[in-house]
């Protein structure tokens, strides 16, 4: 007797379902998605209701083959894909690949992996959902047509290789505005006075701020109402008065501040809380929730899966779970941080039911303790974060005392009022487990401590302090403020926020500069060539309404169809006006050429230009005139011929000057792309793991690292910066400075900056550790390789196609169609990670 097939994402899910199933089963990976859109061309046929095109890509060959393999010998089909709108789509694929009817297809989904979701789900199956079939393939077809029909505009009129899109433009177009925001400022002076002072007996300091001058109340800053101190001058007054005055207390009030938890995380909150706390960008936050999610190999228990399904927007959790944790707060906590009834969160977002629940973990009964020894570092760290935020959502509230004094000052008969707060933690409930990050906030939990007063008790001034305060412009986008401006106007899902934030750096639209979002000078461009032309767009409640729409449509309340045609009619329309329209870019500015006449030419007007490494100046008289200048007025460097040889294909060296810096490459290129690499940087600290080689600064495309130089034979490696002295009070070893701590490489001993002992070493799990991450690389390494070697075998074996090079030749004159562009080749995920979420295109 056969068994039943069923298929998920990935691999590392098919072997932790698996265990739970039994022997009546089969549980096969489809790797995501295995049918999409061809690379070659657009796909979709507009002009009969926007039939789609689909492909087996070459990556997914092999994967449908073992299915299709699979299939053969099994009795059943269940479909086990994830529970959205891309898991949806990627079960109608597998069933129309298998030849099963996907309207007759058994489906299952469930929110978390754990055995008692997987046996209620697979005890309950379902039918695929066409409505959100049809919501995922009308996103899909919406970012095919953006894509490849804007793209080609761009790469013909601006710059090769550039891209535009649904969401990532709109997402651009929020980082430029911001930027256009911060440049314009202009910071205005103020001023404020605060004021030392101090009941007579005994004397206990504090600050009271002034707040109402004779001439009315004063603003806090000059966006509020109210009146400024704009000028030293103005302060320089009153501060003269207020230090002849005298002071008494008016009023005093008290009252008590409560503050609850936040709500557990979803996808959105998970990735900017991991960007404020742990430093993580939206993909690594998203990639190590899926390891989480799918499963961890646990002493005694096999694959389990940590947490529930990370791409969720809702705030909901089980009641089951909401039991668990009440009774983990009594046990480790006490009954005074205990709730009476559990605390429930509303969700705001519509769709919310897609994933039932918020990203929890799957028993708070495994803490982070437990699973220390068996996790990562980065997977322990966010299932830490995880783990407290649900854990603290149950938790009773914080309470605050706090304290608000009015203080009159008189100077004969020239009145001035102040006010001074206080604020205590009488008991931290939550915030004994958890406290929220910030962005760019006060932070509202800050404790001052005042006096106790009584009204009409005399104060004795100590110091009168005018300070000078400037306005501050709006602050440039990090990822977490990022993340949360999508959201909150609704543009793009979740599941897509990490590859847009990815997308638009790796496009070259923006870069991350101290955490912070910049706009490259091609950014700017296209942005504005975009309002220009396609005003929809790039319009931000425009992609809120399409988000609507797409959500209408998993609703079954409207038609994929009538949606595409009410976009693609005006689309269309302003295609074809800006394939007349659309210029390239240029600046004409009032001065002309200076190398024109030395070499015989008319001088031109010297233009503003946009080139490979952003903006520069150059004459229109290009390529018969080579003037160029650098934006800042600085000439640029012409190439220095240097006396080494390129070792790749013996032409001369030389040096220039890129987009980041001087730098040594081949006077071959475009045709030879050698460029020669410094020697890292050697600390001159011996390697502490091999004894032989020295400690060196390396840097990659993913930032800056500290390995050994003997590097492969030795693996060393560690992501801060490792310290010459002092060495670990412990064991001798090495210490290395993190951003908050100092910690030893050789027992894990973790110390302040004072070197105070703020965690015991443990030599044998640190070498553990260390082993288990080396033999981990290694494998990364060996799969690498092999996966080099199996590629470049590919094209060797596949001689067929090079054989209808004549028949494409034939055809090459009637062929003369506008390019269409290539999709950008989106970076792999592991294989053990396939995500399904859904990338825009370019």
């Amino acid at each position: 007797m056969g068994k039943t097939l069923v298929v998920v994402e990935s691999p590392a899910k098919a072997k932790t379902i698996e265990k739970y199933l039994g022997a009546d089963y089969v549980v096969r990976a489809s790797y995501g998605h295995i049918r999409d859109l061809p690379k070659s061309k657009l796909g979709v046929d507009a002009e009969h209701d926007f039939t789609v095109e689909y492909v087996v890509p070459d990556k997914s060959a092999d994967h449908v083959a073992v299915l299709k393999r699979a299939m053969k010998s099994a009795d059943g089909l269940v479909l086990a894909t994830d529970f959205d709108r891309e898991g949806e789509a990627i079960a109608h694929h597998v069933a129309v690949l298998l030849g099963e009817d996907p309207q007759q297809a058994r489906r299952v989904t469930f929110t978390e992996i754990t055995r008692d979701a997987i046996l209620d789900a697979f005890a309950h199956p379902r039918q695929i959902d066409r409505n959100l079939f049809d919501a995922q393939e009308a996103r899909r077809v919406l970012d095919r047509l953006v894509g490849y029909k804007i793209s080609p505009l761009l790469w013909k009129r601006v710059q090769p290789g550039l891209s535009a899109g649904r969401v990532q433009s709109v997402a651009v177009r929020l980082i430029v505005e911001r930027e256009r925001e911060v440049t314009a400022f202009v910071p205005v002076e103020y001023w404020s006075i605060d004021v030392r002072l101090t009941p007579e007996d005994p004397e206990q300091p504090f600050t009271a701020r002034l707040t109402e001058t004779p001439e009315g109340k004063l603003a806090a800053n000059p966006d509020k109402k109210g009146l400024v101190l704009g000028a030293e001058g103005d302060a320089a007054t009153h501060a003269e008065r207020l230090r002849r005055a005298t002071y008494r207390v008016t009023g005093v009030e008290k009252k008590q501040r409560k503050r609850s938890p936040a709500p557990p995380f979803t996808t959105s909150t998970l990735q900017q809380e991991a960007a404020r706390k742990l430093g993580f960008n939206a993909r690594r936050t998203m990639q190590t929730a899926q390891r989480l999610y799918e499963g961890i190999d646990l002493p005694g228990e096999g694959s389990v899966g940590l947490i529930t399904y990370m791409r969720t927007d809702s705030v909901t959790i089980a009641d089951s779970a909401l039991r668990e944790i009440a009774e983990m707060v009594r046990s480790e906590y006490g009954e005074a941080y205990t709730l009476p009834e559990a605390r429930r969160y509303k969700t705001r977002s519509r769709n919310a039911q897609e994933a039932h629940e918020a990203v929890r973990p799957t028993s708070v009964l495994r803490t982070p303790q437990r699973m220390a020894s068996t996790l990562d570092r980065d997977q322990l760290r966010l299932y830490t974060l995880i783990w407290q935020r649900t854990v603290a959502t149950q938790m009773a509230e914080a309470r605050f005392d706090q304290v608000g004094v009015d203080i009159e000052a008189l100077d004969g008969d020239v009145r001035y009022g102040l006010r001074a707060t206080g604020q205590t933690l009488q008991f931290d409930g939550f915030l004994r487990l958890y406290r929220e990050g910030r962005d760019d906030e006060p932070d509202e939990d800050a404790e001052a401590t005042l006096p106790e007063l009584t009204a009409e008790q005399a104060l004795r001034q100590l110091d009168v302090l005018p300070e000078q305060h400037f306005t501050q412009p709006p602050p440039r986008y990090s990822e977490a403020t990022l993340v949360k401006k999508l959201e909150e106007e609704g543009i793009g899902r979740p599941s897509t926020y990490a590859s847009i934030i990815s997308t638009i750096q790796d496009r070259g639209y923006v870069r991350l500069e101290e955490k912070r979002f910049r706009p490259e000078d091609v950014g700017y461009v296209v942005t504005d060539k975009l309002i220009e032309h396609f005003p929809d767009v790039v319009d931000v409640s425009f992609t809120r309404y399409m988000e609507k729409e797409l959500d209408d449509i998993a609703e079954g309340q409207l038609g994929k169809v009538q949606m595409l045609h009410e976009f693609n009619g005006p689309f269309e329309r302003a295609l074809e006006k800006a394939e007349d329209s659309f210029e390239r870019y240029q600046e004409d500015l009032d001065e002309s050429c200076p190398l024109c006449p030395t070499e015989g030419r008319e001088p031109g007007k010297l233009q503003v230009k946009l080139g490979r490494y952003g903006k520069f100046i150059g004459c229109p008289n290009y390529p018969d005139c080579r003037y160029i200048r650098n934006m800042d007025g600085t000439e640029r460097a012409e190439p220095e011929m240097l006396d080494e040889l390129c070792p790749e294909c013996g032409k001369q060296l030389q040096r220039r000057v890129g987009r980041f810096g001087p730098f040594v490459g081949c006077s071959g290129y475009p045709d030879c792309t050698y460029i020669k690499k410094d020697p890292p940087r050697s600390l001159e600290i011996p390697c502490p793991q091999c004894n032989e080689g020295e400690i060196v600064e390396k840097r990659t495309r993913f930032g800056v690292f500290f390995g050994c130089s003997r590097y492969p034979d030795c693996d060393f490696a560690v992501n801060n910066e490792p310290l010459k002295e002092p060495r670990c009070p412990q064991d001798g070893s090495l210490l290395v400075q993190r951003p908050k701590s100092i910690r030893c490489w050789g027992c894990g001993a973790e110390f302040d900056q004072d070197m105070v002992v703020t965690k015991e070493g443990d030599p044998a799990a640190e070498a553990e550790a260390r082993a288990a991450r080396s033999a981990a690389r290694a494998a990364r390494a060996a799969a690498k390789a092999a996966k080099k070697t199996g590629a470049k075998k590919k094209p060797a074996a596949k001689k067929k196609p090079a054989a209808k090079k004549k028949t494409t030749a034939k055809k090459k004159p009637a062929a003369k169609k506008p390019a269409v562009p290539k999709e950008p080749a989106v970076p792999k995920e592991p294989a053990a990670t396939t995500q399904a979420a859904s990338t825009e295109e370019p």
